[in-house]
């Protein structure tokens, strides 16, 4: 049975599951539509090594609500929130995700979102309630000092755009 435990951002939920072992391995359930009460139409796997740096994404055009879950490994997932008119403005959320534990998170559309995987192999989940936009999609700079965000390693593995993606404060002044 999923639990559904509510944060102090709006609509940002953490989802409790439940892996049932036996001598053939193990059966997780990790989401149900008709808990959350979210379509989702998008779903991607990740496959990366540890120390890879995924993030910060969002998109203007189409905002994504994602509910992430690790198959395998472990990862910090980092949420934060950008809706303008929301108590929780420029505050993150941080979690850690993984196999053991069996947490999964639902984001919804406003966040930036991005992780860092911390296990030697990590196979990620990520279900959406948008397609992508292409053209609409932007990086929030990973280690942004406003954003406080205390990444487990200091090298990491990352793409050239989100190296060199926009601060916060500039990002969202374009928006």
């Amino acid at each position: 049975m999923l639990k559904i435990k509510k944060t102090k951002f709006s609509g940002l939920i953490v989802i409790q599951g439940e892996a049932h072992h036996d001598k053939r391995g193990y059966l997780r359930e990790m989401l149900l539509e008709k808990i959350i009460k979210k379509r989702f139409k998008f779903h991607i796997i990740s496959v990366s090594k540890k120390k890879v740096l995924r993030g910060l994404h969002f998109q203007t055009k189409n905002p994504q609500g994602k509910y992430v879950s690790v198959i395998k490994g472990k990862i910090l997932d980092v949420a934060v929130d950008i809706r303008k008119k929301s108590k929780t403005f420029g505050k993150k959320f941080e979690i850690v995700l993984s196999d053991k534990n069996n947490k999964s998170v639902y984001i919804p559309p406003g966040f930036a979102h991005g992780f860092m995987c911390l296990g030697k192999e990590n196979i990620i989940n990520y279900s959406c309630t948008n397609y992508r936009s292409v053209g609409y999609e932007y990086s929030l700079l990973y280690n942004d000092k406003k954003l406080k965000i205390n990444w487990p390693f200091k090298k990491v593995i990352i793409t050239k755009k989100d190296k060199t993606a926009k601060i916060f404060n500039e990002l969202l002044d374009k928006f």
